[in-house]
This record gives C-alpha cells, structure tokens and sequence, in this order.
C-alpha cells in the first residue's frame, strides 16, 4: 500500500480490497469478519440492546486515548448502560484523502486493541475516501450490539424518589485532556482523559444488584446535563451535594483557570448509576471491586418534585445553599467525542 490514503482505498476495487486485508481484517480478526461478506450473521438470544455513534474527535490522538479506542468505549458504553452485554460492533471510517497510511494504521491498530480488551467482536464496516479539504484526517461511525440481562432494563425514566445517585469515579478529565491539547496548555500535572469501556464493570453490577433503576454516562454536557435529562423523564428532583462530587485537582485548576465548570466537561470512562436508596451500599461495594469505579462514591439522591417544577437538578453547595444546574447552553467544545 501508498504511504498516504489514496481516493483509490474507498473505490471497492482492488485497492480497496488491499487495504482491507492487509489492515482492517488484520487488526480486526475474527470467524465473523473473515467470512468478508457485506454483512454479519450474528448469534444472539432474548432481547438486544443497539446503538449508535459517529467519533469526530480533535485531535484524534490526545492524553489518554485516541480516536480509535474512543469509537469502541463510547459505543460499549451506551450498550452497557442499557442492561446489555456488548457482543458487536459494526465499524464506518470516512477518511480524508492524503492521511498518512502510518496514522491510519495505528488508530485501527488501536481500536482492534480496544475491542479485544472489551470482549466485542468487530463483524463488519465501511471505508469511504473523500477527496482532501472534505473532511478532517477521520472520522469513525460504530453500532454496538448487546444482550440485555436484566428485566426491566435501566432506563432515564426510572429513577424514584428515595433513590441513591452514584459516580464510578472523577468528573471533567476528558474534556479538560482534549481542550488543553487542542491549545497547546501545560498542567503542572497532567491531565488525561478517562476514556475505558465500562461493561465488565456494569455487567458485574447488574448480575449482582438486577434492580438498577438508572445508567447513564455523562458524556457531551457532563454530570449537570445527564442529570438534567434523567430528571425531566422521571418527573422527580435529582439533589446532588457539591463536597461529595469527585474532581482531580488539576481538573479543578485548569477550569478554574479557564472559566470552566467541571460538572459539564464530558467524561468517557464515568458512569452515573441510580438505585434505591437501601441498595446503595451494596451497589458501591460492586463497583468499587473493579479497578475502574475505585473511586466509586454516592453523590446525592432524588427527591420529589416540587408542584410545578418537575425535572430539575439542585446543587447543595459548600455553604450549605442550593444552586440550579441547568442543561448546556451552546457548544461548551466541539468535536470532543
């Protein structure tokens, strides 16, 4: 193959089949994909859970990830907060003429890397190649497929009055990592993103605690967000306490520094998990077994709602006061995902 992506490789000719021997089928190896037909016949029983998401990250290599482990983490995520086991992943590239083969290589490398840690198979994709300027370097669309195991499934709009909300760990490390690589900023600690597919963790919570009533991962919009977007499907009050919310330091300095609120920084290995309030100790000693939800802790609880004021989030600060979170306005950062 060329040192740099041709129009030829999306062409569906010979070229076309080079790059997918000699790269994709390589890093993606598996019974299902090397059968090369245009789809995947695939084993699954009871109820599936599917989603999916296109990756447009910049810059598609940053502290603690990249685009192609991203793609896999973010897709596995969204099916695991559904109840389901994830098994599949179909997999799209757009990619822009002129990308360096040696870059390609290693994101696919990466995200073949990604799904083997994860447990899923990539069982079939697409290649597309748009002339230079039409796109930027690539971008990746994957659809996860998943068995759901538990009856009812988690669900935003099941979350209850007297019900515990808990975070696997701490908030803003990925929106921070991609923004302070986007502009060349130096931390005196580094920050790295928390990108990690969180399914064996989730997979461990929902087998041992089956009465999950919320899962949910506070990407695009954050913590403030998410809890916005459970409260108003569930018609209740989301109260979370500001000295219980876990930040890293660095994390907290740099938004400081940048006029930036940690509780809507996307995250990409986080996790908020609400279950009934007598069940919250149990469901944190799960968590916590696992190296990625160490840091496991209960942040707040939902509460009925006022008359009239349905589906909102309330911070209890330091002070001992109570602020409003709205959802997001605007566009906090592009392309971070």
């Amino acid at each position: 193959m060329s040192d740099k992506v041709l129009l030829d490789y999306g062409s569906g000719g010979k070229a076309s089949q080079r790059l997918i021997g000699e790269l994709f089928l390589r890093h993606f190896d598996n019974p299902e994909l090397r059968r090369m037909n245009d789809g995947a016949v695939l084993s699954v029983s009871g109820r599936i859970a599917v989603s999916t998401d296109t990756f447009t990250v910049d810059p598609v290599f940053f502290p603690g990830g990249d685009i192609g482990r991203l793609a896999v983490h973010g897709t596995v995520n969204d099916v695991a907060m559904m109840g389901a086991v994830p098994r599949y992943l179909t997999c799209g590239f757009l990619i822009e003429e002129g990308l360096e083969m040696a870059m390609l290589e290693r994101i696919v490398e990466s995200l073949g890397a990604a799904a083997r840690e994860a447990g899923v198979w990539v069982v079939t994709g697409d290649t597309k190649v748009v002339p230079k300027g039409a796109a930027d370097k690539i971008f990746i669309n994957t659809t996860g497929i998943g068995e759901v195991i538990v009856d009812p499934a988690p669900a935003g709009d099941r979350a209850r009055p007297g019900d515990a909300i808990l975070i696997n760990g701490t908030l803003g490390d990925h929106g921070l990592a991609i923004l302070s690589t986007r502009q060349g900023l130096a931390f005196e600690t580094p920050v790295l993103s928390d990108c990690a597919s969180l399914n064996r963790p989730i997979e461990a919570l929902l087998r041992g605690l089956p009465d999950v009533h919320v899962l949910r991962d506070p990407t695009r919009g954050g913590l403030a967000t998410t809890l916005n977007e459970i409260a108003v499907a569930s018609a209740a009050t989301c109260e979370i306490e500001e000295d219980l919310i876990p930040v890293r330091p660095e994390v907290r300095g740099g938004c400081s520094l940048l006029g930036l609120d940690p509780l809507y920084l996307a995250n990409e290995g986080k996790f908020l998990c609400i279950v009934p309030g007598d069940q919250a100790e149990a469901a944190l000693a799960i968590m916590r077994a696992d190296p990625l939800c160490a840091g496991a802790r209960k942040i707040g609880e939902v509460v009925p709602a006022e008359a009239g004021q349905p589906g909102r989030v309330l911070l209890k600060t330091g002070l001992g006061g109570k602020r409003l979170l709205g959802m997001l306005e605007g566009e906090q950062l592009p392309r971070i995902c």
